[in-house]
């Protein structure tokens, strides 16, 4: 799909993108330049109800004092 760039340097990322991406607007998007020269497109911003569950809930609750612990020790193990 092609896109075309504006005399300011803008483009507008084609709607079928935008819709697969879930990209409405003000979400940000990172432009990452690849070494073979690709630019890949990354979205930032996400809901919280996408990203809620991606982490486990620990076993037992967490203290501060643990994740130091942990920081300090390089185990990775709380």
């Amino acid at each position: 799909m092609l896109a075309q760039l504006t005399a300011k340097g803008q483009i507008t990322l084609p709607k079928s993108f935008r819709t697969k991406l879930d990209r409405h607007a003000g979400d940000k998007l990172d432009f990452v330049m690849l070494d073979n020269g690709v630019l890949q497109v990354v979205p930032l911003k996400q809901s919280p109800q996408k990203i809620k569950g991606i982490v486990p809930k620990p076993a037992r609750p967490v203290t501060v004092e643990d994740m130091n612990r942990v920081v300090v020790d390089g185990s990775g193990e709380l």
